[in-house]
């Protein structure tokens, strides 16, 4: 199952929560490092669903294209 961006920031904001609360040293580090794990998921995961959109507009476009261009085809053959 794929998560999403929203997933992971929702991590982060937890983990981050948890850190501001945390009264030992190493739990608040742990959590810091939770939250810096966590926010790194998310950029990679805008950054996978940006890549795919981009990806699906240009498959898009270049059907399109190549649709545009069958019917230029047609038309001069008929």
């Amino acid at each position: 199952m794929a998560q999403t961006f929203e997933f992971y920031s929702e991590r982060a904001d937890a983990a981050a929560s948890a850190a501001d609360e945390a009264t030992l040293d190493n739990v608040r580090e742990r959590e810091l490092r939770a939250e810096k794990t966590w926010r790194g998921l998310a950029e990679q995961a805008r950054k996978v669903s940006e890549d795919r959109e981009k990806a699906a507009r240009q498959k898009a476009a270049k059907r399109e294209a190549e649709a545009d261009e069958a019917d230029t085809e047609a038309q001069a053959e008929g």
